[in-house]
């Protein structure tokens, strides 16, 4: 509500365009950033963005601002917008205000802080480079994450995305004593929901915020939500000293929403319509990511890129800010080999000798090494069969499907749906793993006993009665029925193999 006591500032609608609001002041103007309130009860809140002259500013609107007329009073509340942060904040979900949207009570025992605060200093940030371990063999293996990095994931709908950041998020709780943070920026309300339903199933919303900002919501709204859910973040990294890992849902929906007040505000936009600020406002967000000496924020971030364009500003930008690159592949994901995590495009820069080792590099180079020769040979395989290759290159094929089918990995996220129960690997044995795959010491074994395993030494337990020594076609203790991918074809015979492989890379 408009506060009319003799200390508040008070001024009026001059102009209202949308959600671009002039207002005019008699006192003192208000600072950048500041929220004014106006309307009933003050229900519409507007960010100062611009100051006119010595009288007048223009901000935007953070809210709907139908029944705002020119003339209304609107109050400067004095400080800019603030999140609560606090332990009250956990298992709860809030909207850019810090209202929360979950239907319980406002929490209690917080304390409110401004949305808008520097990166940490690089005095006071870790200059170590240190792997964040996740438990998903996939990731682990080829795609290291970095300890207070950013991580982009790349995928469309149904190619399990949110299970694999549903996963992610019960690692870091039960494994590593750190807590979650998720971020919606332009997301659907039934998205949100439904997310909000998985995460509470799978036992993860105790250690959990989430924090929204709907694709409904006026674009100054949307724009904020990303600098709310760092201000917690924050917080629990920096008082609480936790490991963070802050999940954006998407930071495209930024970007774009960074566009669209730009365009409210008049700015000229620069190449193919964005912001002319585009860079240092993914900037101000991006490098307040970052591990100190107390702990770390550790971001994994859904990148969507406009029309597949990598040079694309928004993806150029967003690149040059992400220290690994998981692009999750729709062929994978129908052949049933999850996650879904596409092998040879997926990058990191952690991936070298001096930070990962010599073994772990070694192993990673080989893998990727003998699964691009595969897909090499996919379309003689599709032509002529299997048959028709080398003994080498069907060895190769071999270590190849059954590397594939190792890296694959049942999830706690889908125990309810899959029957399967959820893995969680260490690094050591995912790479124990590989490289006695690499070593072909699992050769007599048929490739559905690899398939959603945990350890490699799992494969023993699945592969039955039979045990090493069991010629691949031959079914000994293939283990249980579904654990085989769809189109595997792992106990078939040479012939039969080579009509696979015709029929699932057939166009």
């Amino acid at each position: 509500m408009v506060d009319r006591n003799a200390d508040a500032n008070i001024g009026s609608v001059v102009s209202v365009r949308g959600s671009v609001v002039d207002v005019s002041f008699d006192a003192r103007l208000p600072p950048i950033f500041t929220v004014l309130r106006a309307g009933e009860e003050g229900r519409i809140h507007i960010e100062v963005m611009a100051q006119l002259d010595a009288r007048s500013v223009r901000g935007i609107a953070l809210t709907h601002t139908q029944g705002l007329a020119r003339g209304m009073p609107v109050e400067d509340t004095g400080h800019p917008l603030r999140a609560p942060v606090g332990r009250a904040d956990l298992s709860r979900m809030f909207d850019v205000f810090g209202n929360a949207i979950d239907g319980q009570p406002a929490p209690n025992d917080v304390e409110w802080r401004s949305v808008h605060n520097a990166p940490p200093a690089l005095a006071r940030r870790s200059t170590k480079s240190e792997i964040f371990e996740t438990g998903i063999k996939a990731i682990d293996v080829l795609v290291p994450l970095e300890r207070g990095g950013k991580a982009g994931l790349f995928g469309g709908a149904g190619v399990g995305k949110t299970v694999l950041l549903t996963e992610l998020i019960h690692n870091m709780i039960g494994h590593q004593e750190g807590m979650s943070v998720f971020c919606g920026i332009g997301e659907r309300c039934r998205e949100g929901e439904e997310l909000y339903r998985e995460m509470k199933d799978a036992g993860v919303l105790p250690n959990m915020v989430m924090v929204f900002g709907q694709m409904n919501e006026p674009p100054g709204s949307r724009f904020r939500v990303g600098h709310a859910a760092l201000t917690i973040a924050e917080y629990f990294r920096d008082d609480e000293h936790r490991d963070v890992l802050l999940l954006i849902d998407n930071i495209f929906r930024f970007i774009q929403a960074g566009m669209e007040v730009s365009g409210l505000l008049g700015h000229m936009p620069s190449r193919l319509g964005y912001q002319p600020t585009l860079g240092t406002e993914l900037s101000q967000l991006e490098e307040r990511i970052a591990n100190t000496e107390t702990g770390a924020i550790t971001s994994i971030q859904a990148v969507y890129v406009p029309a597949d364009d990598f040079t694309d500003p928004a993806a150029v930008h967003t690149f040059s800010h992400l220290s690994a690159s998981i692009v999750l592949s729709r062929k994978r994901a129908s052949e049933g080999l999850y996650p879904a995590i596409d092998l040879l495009q997926s990058s990191s820069r952690m991936a070298t000798p001096g930070i990962v080792g010599e073994r772990h590099y070694r192993l990673a180079q080989e893998i990727r090494r003998t699964l691009a020769q595969y897909a090499e040979l996919k379309d003689i395989i599709a032509m002529l069969g299997l048959e028709q290759l080398s003994p080498e290159d069907r060895d190769l094929v071999a270590r190849a499907r059954r590397l594939e089918r190792f890296l694959t990995q049942p999830f706690y996220a889908t125990e309810l749906f899959s029957g399967i129960k959820g893995k969680l690997v260490s690094l050591v044995d995912s790479l124990d793993g590989c490289e006695r795959i690499l070593n072909d010491e699992f050769m007599s074994y048929p490739e559905s006993s690899l398939y959603m395993i945990g350890a490699i030494s799992e494969a023993r337990t699945k592969n039955g009665p039979g045990g090493p020594g069991v010629r691949p076609g031959t079914g000994g203790g293939l283990g249980t029925e579904g654990d085989e991918p769809p189109s595997s074809g792992a106990e078939a015979a040479p012939e039969q193999e080579a009509n696979h492989a015709a029929d699932r890379h057939a166009p």
